[in-house]
């Protein structure tokens, strides 16, 4: 008695390396501007906690971790600086335009706080 024979045909194994190519060529697009997001986020909650009192202050505070952090999407003359009480608030929100093929791309809209929330602009 014969068994049939299990396995991966090489038509399967194409489509599966194109599916796993895509994704992969998909994930290199997309992930470095949320790094960078994830990034900012973090450095308007330093500026904010710094203690810095006046906007210009905290707009250079900005600039020069930016630069460090390589934030580049993100200025200090972006930011929006409002005053909560006695609290600092820090909040910038933007596009980000991610071509992928042809005429075909990708919209990432981020916005930040620095009292820790994400939220859609």
């Amino acid at each position: 008695m014969r068994r049939k024979q299990l396995g991966l045909t090489l038509t399967g194994l194409i489509v599966g390396a194109i599916v796993l190519i895509v994704g992969a060529l998909l994930a290199m697009k997309v992930v470095p501007p949320y790094l960078e997001f994830f990034n900012a986020k973090k450095l308007i909650t330093q500026v904010a906690n710094e203690g810095k009192s006046t906007v210009n202050d905290i707009r250079q505070s900005f600039d020069l971790r930016s630069a460090v952090d390589d934030v580049t999407t993100v200025k200090g003359s972006d930011l929006e600086i409002t005053k909560e009480g006695a609290e600092v608030v820090i909040s910038f929100a933007y596009r980000k335009e991610i071509p992928l093929i042809g005429n075909a791309g990708l919209y990432l809209d981020f916005a930040a706080d620095s009292k820790g929330s994400e939220r859609a602009p």
